[in-house]
């Protein structure tokens, strides 16, 4: 219950009426959470959710409008991956590095393996 009145707060769904010291939410309200929830799972902010929830309540909203939003996170996924499959590069080459396992700690600079060219030594 927290997290919803933490999206009322953040302006992301709107404070039902109370009835009987209770709050009732729409079925409108349940679907919107859910929106947020899934959303963030994949990776959106609340910035970015509000953004889109927001497009579909303006009038002069067009495809134009949601195209932009989708091609900006489409673009930051993309470098994420980037990242990410540099990262794994790099625990390969640590792993590689270290493959007899014996060798001492002080003798692979763990962080050398992080460098731009990825040379553990």
């Amino acid at each position: 219950m927290e997290t919803v009145r933490f999206y009322e707060r953040r302006g992301l769904i709107k404070q039902p009426a109370a009835r009987e010291g209770y709050r009732t939410y729409s079925e409108d309200d349940a679907r919107r959470i859910r929106f947020i929830k899934r959303a963030q799972g994949l990776g959106f902010t609340l910035r970015e959710i509000k953004g889109l929830l927001e497009l579909n309540l303006h009038p002069r909203a067009t495809c134009g409008d949601v195209k932009r939003h989708a091609d900006a996170k489409r673009d930051e996924i993309g470098r994420k991956i980037r990242d990410l499959q540099k990262m794994k590069r790099a625990l390969m080459t640590l792993s590689a590095a270290c493959s007899d396992g014996r060798d001492a700690v002080t003798q692979r600079r763990i962080s050398d393996c992080f460098e731009p060219d990825g040379k553990c030594s």
